[in-house]
């Protein structure tokens, strides 16, 4: 391989085709799921293709649980491919077909070293205080010698001189000297081929332009040029793609990312934490790119003003309250009835079986504007669907007083007469009382909200009695008005 440049510049006429390639080891972790957010942006902006391939060449590890994860989590996210994935292991066969075209081509060669042999040297180096480099006696031996009877692995014949530079669209110009790359294994001794040779050949095969992923694949890159050199030299058709290497994603402390950070499954930010997936989007998006001051950015903007080489070269840092925040813009954004269906289920799971979908939608509007998530939302609405005698928070119990049980009595007495269950006539029936009783309404609004809702946080008090209707209304305030302090305590 001659020393160059993989070129960073346009791809000319050629369509954009981006890819997000996951191991299916593990869950799709939110750093994952940024790496296809900046994929699937990067086509849509150019008008490309943007695709997803399973890489599960690790079998041992290599779950259909965690494949049928990243599926469901990626079209949460609205991130699904463009075309039926790919899977890697499925191909094997033609993986094996290019390790064998660059062996007959002299661009790889068979290595019997054993791993014996490997750990002698390894550890010769290291008493060496020098980095291990392989020098194979079998990289220039004659195919002819080539024992037929011994196991073996297939390694490329890296370049020993000059130099290879990316120009990469995120992190500028890297070079790196070809005398610190390896003649690195693509076939194993069992014939399956390596992760190296596997990405090189199914990038080629999907037509894949430009390579979006963490900075962490950097090293990757160089080596995985080895391969797509010696193949283009030997029948073309196997050019450089566009490298694009993002930072990846610390905590707000500075820390690689971690569970304690958020580093969780994309579906935990939907089931346990009850956030949308367009608060997930953009809260990503934002995650080491940006737009001027913009903080909320809608799916069509992002892909308008959305370019890999604007992504910032530094690490960015995860802030769950700025996502939870985020959270709580959209949730007051959403559609009531949208909310309402993904509400229902939490509360049913909570044990309101007769939570009731119609209700909670009308709910919505004084609900949402008071939560940050999903979790809050059905948590705000559970006293729509709770079950008489009320249970009482312990500050709602301390607003019953003998007193306040009083004035709910007289309450009840005037509201029943009440020929309308309207905000407007609770509203005015209730103010003349606070007027007559000389108290501030706020002195018949407290005691008031406990009765109805066992909680001292509410939505607005004549929302509530709107919303829960005359009879539950009346019921849930005779049944306080009706126990005395001492024995409610």
């Amino acid at each position: 391989m001659a020393s160059g440049s993989a070129s960073s510049g346009s791809s000319g006429t050629k369509a954009v085709v981006t890819r997000f390639a996951p191991s299916p080891t593990g869950f799709l972790h939110i750093g994952g799921a940024r790496t296809a957010l900046f994929n699937w942006l990067y086509a849509r902006h150019h008008g490309g293709t943007y695709l997803l391939r399973i890489e599960d060449t690790d079998r041992a590890r290599s779950t259909d649980a965690a494949i049928e994860a990243i599926f469901d989590g990626l079209s949460w996210l609205g991130l699904a491919g463009d075309e039926e994935p790919v899977f890697q292991f499925a191909r094997s066969e033609r993986h094996a077909e290019v390790a064998k075209a660059l062996l007959d081509a002299g661009q790889a060669y068979r290595c019997y070293l054993t791993s014996e042999q490997l750990a002698e040297r390894r550890q010769k180096a290291q008493e060496e205080r020098r980095p291990f480099r392989l020098d194979s006696e079998w990289r220039d031996a004659d195919p002819t010698t080539w024992p037929e009877d011994q196991p073996y692995v297939v390694r490329i014949k890296a370049p020993r001189d000059g130099e290879t530079t990316i120009d990469d669209q995120v992190q500028g110009a890297i070079t790196v000297q070809h005398r610190e790359l390896d003649d690195f294994v693509i076939l194993r001794s069992d014939g399956t081929p390596t992760y190296m040779l596997a990405v090189v050949v199914d990038d080629r095969d999907m037509g894949v332009t430009h390579v979006i992923r963490g900075d962490d694949h950097i090293n990757n890159a160089f080596r995985q040029l080895v391969i797509l050199r010696a193949m283009d030299a030997i029948e073309g058709g196997w050019p450089d793609p566009v490298y694009a290497h993002i930072p990846l994603i610390h905590g707000a402390d500075g820390a690689k990312l971690s569970k304690r950070h958020g580093a969780l499954g994309v579906d935990a930010y939907r089931d346990e934490m009850g956030l949308l997936p367009e608060a997930v989007f953009n809260y990503l998006l934002r995650l080491g790119w940006g737009h001027g001051d913009e903080e909320i950015i809608s799916r069509d903007q992002a892909i308008e003003w959305f370019d890999i080489t604007d992504v910032n070269k530094g690490a960015s840092r995860f802030d769950m309250a700025k996502l939870q925040n985020l959270n709580g813009h959209y949730l007051r954004e959403a559609a009531d009835e949208r909310l309402a269906e993904l509400v229902l289920p939490r509360l049913t799971a909570a044990g309101y079986e007769d939570a009731d979908k119609a209700l909670l939608a009308r709910a919505m509007a004084e609900l949402k504007v008071r939560a940050k998530d999903l979790n809050e939302l059905a948590e705000g609405a559970a006293f729509l669907f709770a079950k008489r005698p009320l249970a009482l928070t312990e500050k709602a119990q301390k607003l019953l007083t003998d007193e306040a049980r009083s004035r709910l009595a007289t309450m009840h007495e005037r509201l029943s007469g009440l020929s309308e269950w309207t905000l407007e006539a609770l509203e005015d029936n209730l103010k003349a009382m606070a007027a007559e009783l000389e108290l501030g309404l706020g002195k018949l609004a407290q005691p008031l909200r406990a009765a109805l809702t066992g909680q001292t946080t509410s939505p607005g008090i004549f929302d509530v009695l709107v919303l829960l209707g005359r009879d539950e209304s009346l019921a849930r305030i005779h049944a306080q008005a009706s126990v005395s302090a001492e024995t409610q305590s």
